[in-house]
């Protein structure tokens, strides 16, 4: 904690939590205002989609029929287990389902396994420790957990919309009290559709922050300290991060599901 030493372990803590924030308006990397982007989450996640993408493609243009690479049986093993969660989970027919829980599981998972690294690091491996603030996790971004929550929510509206078409209109009024209590349907569907999104984002959210929050308090003790507490916390926040990614994708599955089932 020698390097920390000039600033108290409040201090610390608000430093690390605090984002890498660009102002739109005003041009300048101020975190105030409406027009802000945190530069930090943009960063790491575009990095990290752009190279799972990457490699995905690398592999499928090597991929052989006889006995399969290690990287390629693990791709495989990957991609049979989000296949079979879409056909237990998923009722309807679509070929983009499978597909986007397989980018939703990959990205989640992956932006989340950025919590393991020390708090510093990605920072100086970017060439960007002498910037102020820097966040090596994107999913403590509640900006970023409610942009992935939103394009589940139109996902949700689009295949109620285009499977249930005219019935859509009949479900909303008459369930699950009947017709002669449609203001009460109306609300209760209102609630039901809203909560959805809510409840992916800030899931995700607050775990992936308590998380990171724990990392750092960690990260404040001696050196010659940190290794313990901060290995064992690693190993039980590998299952969260996993357990998180599995729970977005699966909420996901099963809400399109929902959109396409009908009363």
């Amino acid at each position: 904690m020698s390097e920390h030493a000039a600033i108290t372990p409040g201090q610390y803590v608000q430093h690390h939590l605090e984002h890498l924030a660009f102002n739109l308006k005003t041009g300048a990397f101020d975190g105030t205002g409406f027009w802000v982007i945190n530069l930090d989450t943009l960063l790491v996640s575009g990095i990290i989609g752009f190279g799972a993408l990457g490699l995905f493609a690398w592999v499928a243009r090597r991929a052989t029929s006889g006995i399969p690479g290690r990287l390629q049986n693990f791709i495989e093993m990957i991609l049979s287990f989000v296949q079979k969660t879409v056909q237990d989970a998923y009722h309807g027919k679509s070929p983009v389902i499978a597909p986007m829980a397989l980018v939703i599981f990959l990205w989640v998972f992956l932006m989340n396994a950025m919590d393991l690294l020390p708090v510093d690091f990605l920072s100086r491996l970017l060439g960007l420790a002498h910037v102020e603030h820097f966040k090596n996790l994107p999913t403590a971004d509640p900006n970023a957990t409610f942009a992935l929550s939103l394009s589940v929510f139109f996902l949700i509206v689009f295949y109620n919309i285009k499977v249930k078409g005219f019935h859509l209109t009949k479900e909303i009024l008459t369930q699950p009290f009947g017709a002669m209590l449609f203001p009460i349907n109306i609300i209760f569907r209102l609630v039901e559709e809203g909560v959805k999104p809510l409840s992916l984002a800030l899931r995700l959210f607050g775990n992936m922050f308590a998380g990171e929050l724990v990392f750092i308090l960690i990260a404040l003790l001696p050196w010659w300290v940190q290794w313990l507490p901060g290995g064992i916390w690693a190993i039980f926040h590998i299952l969260v991060i996993t357990i998180q990614a599995f729970i977005f994708m699966m909420l996901t599955i099963v809400y399109l599901s929902m959109a396409h089932d009908s009363h």
